[in-house]
């Protein structure tokens, strides 16, 4: 069944979207035809867990589902092993395949969280080796003839490489080609992704205009604060769905005040009065911290439900308002302790660097000058570590920066 309530339709349209092509009212027409439509999301398994920018498009995936349109989430299986060139001023690592295998396992899982694989207009999953894996020479000269080198090169990225001396592979060029073709093999009405995939998008919509189809094409903001400083791996905020309720919980709170009407609006559920009110909270420079409170429990209810988001506050205002421990899940365990490899015993500062805990000698030494590694004691205070050759004698907690906790057992 077909809902066509133009309520829906406009929270499909409009909330968290950055752009859609051709424009609003063909897909918004297509939308009230009561003609089926079908709609997919590509994700390339560079890494074995979704995070909450891929959310985003899932959640307006969703939206489309119950809508009662049909869904596709496609497996870049053969994508992944040459990787997307968008927005990278280096060529990216080639994937095995045995590594892609590896990063898809729980891709279902997660994505369940979101989207329906269940029922009478269950969401498919398809993988595009499917296709790409069985085209011959011919056929990829074929495809390359679609589009010339000089509308490769008006992208920002090959021209930044090209300013730096850096080197552009002709694999790389034939990524949007591939990600096109995916459109015409599945034959979709339309491809949601993030605002950096417009290009790759556009490429599938231009092949589809040979076979006379129109499709639509709609980008998702980005999460990002006013100076357009974004979440991610470099910045330790990004949240992936196999997070726990206290990991996802601490993280928002480490998000910037400008980040909250964003996470508010792509992230949760909450109605469109709502938001009105929390924007007009923000304007009149009410306290952001309840907000941003407010939207950790939002998120993490959709993942998990209102108890663990309430107990995740919880356990981070014991850790971070009231001084104390977090819950376990967020202490860093190091126990597989080599003492030859260390070579001094105990040596704090090799073990870690060696475990990853800290990016080098240097930063320890910073950190121990800035007075911000700290022992927990037993009695929950915390104690400076003002000696850089500090040597472990027994199992201890330390306190890195004001948000990290690792327990290292000898």
């Amino acid at each position: 069944m077909i809902e066509t309530n133009p309520e829906k339709i406009y929270e499909f349209l409009y909330r968290g979207v950055e752009t859609i092509l051709p424009s609003r009212d063909f897909v918004e027409s297509q939308l009230l035809s009561g003609k089926k439509l079908t709609m997919y999301l590509g994700i390339d398994p560079t890494g074995p867990n979704l995070h909450i920018g891929h959310a985003i498009a899932l959640k307006k995936l969703a939206q489309f589902q119950n809508l009662g349109h049909r869904i596709i989430l496609l497996m870049g299986d053969f994508t992944a092993r040459i990787g997307d060139p968008t927005d990278k001023l280096a060529t990216r690592k080639t994937l095995t395949t045995e590594e892609i295998a590896e990063n898809l396992k729980n891709y279902k899982e997660q994505a369940s969280k979101i989207i329906s694989f269940n029922g009478t207009n269950a969401a498919e999953i398809k993988f595009n080796s499917e296709w790409l894996g069985k085209m011959d020479f011919a056929d990829v000269l074929q495809l390359g003839s679609k589009m010339t080198v000089q509308q490769m090169l008006e992208r920002d990225m090959f021209q930044k490489r090209i300013e730096e001396g850096k080197p552009i592979y002709v694999h790389e060029f034939m990524y949007p080609l591939m990600q096109g073709y995916d459109s015409v093999a599945m034959m979709v009405d339309g491809e949601i992704g993030g605002n950096d995939q417009l290009f790759n998008m556009l490429t599938g919509r231009d092949l589809l205009k040979e076979y006379d189809k129109e499709k639509f094409v709609m980008t998702v903001k980005l999460l990002a604060d006013a100076t357009g400083k974004k979440m991610g791996k470099s910045e330790g905020n990004m949240i992936t769905l196999n997070d726990s309720p206290d990991e996802m919980y601490g993280k928002i709170m480490s998000w910037t005040d400008g980040m909250i009407m964003g996470g508010f609006e792509l992230c949760t559920d909450i109605s469109k009065d709502e938001l009105l009110e929390i924007g007009i909270g923000m304007q009149n420079n009410e306290n952001p911290m309840q907000y941003k409170k407010q939207l950790a429990r939002e998120v993490i209810s959709i993942y998990y439900n209102k108890i663990l988001a309430e107990d995740a506050q919880t356990n981070w205002e014991k850790t971070f308002s009231e001084g104390g421990l977090p819950d376990e899940s967020m202490i860093t365990k190091i126990e597989d302790i080599n003492i030859q490899e260390i070579k001094a015993r105990g040596n704090l500062m090799i073990i870690l660097v060696l475990k990853g805990i800290i990016s080098s000698n240097s930063e320890f030494r910073r950190l121990v000058e800035e007075g911000a590694i700290k022992i927990i004691n037993e009695d929950l205070l915390e104690e400076k570590i003002t000696d850089f050759q500090y040597t472990l004698s027994k199992t201890i907690i330390l306190k890195i920066g004001k948000k990290k906790f690792v327990r290292i057992i000898v």
